[in-house]
């Protein structure tokens, strides 16, 4: 579902940013776009959108802190499956 939104979305943009359907088509296009951005509905869409990304991006960070040589799991597990016979720190 996300990439057919996705294709349709980059089609749409194509479209305005190539079209050749004349001045007028470009203004009806550019009307829409603006009454489509002043919705409730785009504003709750592109909130929704901001903090998924900002989750994901806190996630990812979380991750790597987690994962970093010589500073927890990583390297504890390592650690403890060569019963320190290896030193795992850089």
């Amino acid at each position: 579902m996300r990439f057919r939104l996705g294709v349709i979305t980059g089609f749409a943009a194509g479209y305005y940013l190539g079209t050749a359907a004349g001045r007028e088509r470009h203004e009806q296009i550019k009307q829409t776009i603006r009454k489509v951005k002043r919705s409730d509905t785009y504003e709750t869409v592109t909130e929704k959108a901001k903090a998924t990304v900002d989750l994901g991006v806190e996630r990812a960070k979380d991750f790597v802190d987690d994962h970093k040589p010589g500073t927890g799991t990583q390297g504890d597990i390592v650690e403890a499956a060569t019963n320190g016979a290896f030193d795992t720190r850089v």
